[in-house]
């Protein structure tokens, strides 16, 4: 199994930017996606997570009303576009999947990502 997310990169507060999650190696449509992100000196934090069937999606206090998740199921592809960007969204973002519908708990996700770098610069 390989999750490959893409999409980082530097933007200035108030920017946008959208993350990719390519799947491969497992059966996409039949796993919960989620974002989870990590700040230098911090632990790892959820962002947001979205449904198989794309009926459910659920996202952290911090990010909700500015980021959107996503997926597309023929493309075995996920999607975090995040906009009004703030300094303290700087960090490496994670996509995984989980069998379950986990949620918040990354305990319940199976497989993991390499990250991505996010900077926002203020």
């Amino acid at each position: 199994v390989q999750l490959q997310a893409s999409g980082g990169g530097l933007v200035q507060a108030g920017g946008s930017l959208r993350l990719s999650c390519a799947a491969s190696g497992l059966t996409f449509s039949s796993y919960s996606m989620g974002w989870f992100r990590q700040a230098t000196g911090k632990g790892r934090e959820f962002v947001a997570t979205i449904s198989w069937s794309i009926t459910s999606t659920y996202y952290a206090d911090s990010v909700k009303g500015r980021f959107t998740i996503s997926r597309d199921n023929a493309k075995n592809t996920m999607y975090l576009q995040m906009n009004t960007l703030k300094p303290e969204d700087t960090a490496v973002y994670y996509c995984a999947a989980s069998r379950v519908l986990a949620y918040d708990d990354p305990r319940g996700y199976n497989y993991w990502g390499q990250g991505t770098l996010v900077t926002v610069s203020s």
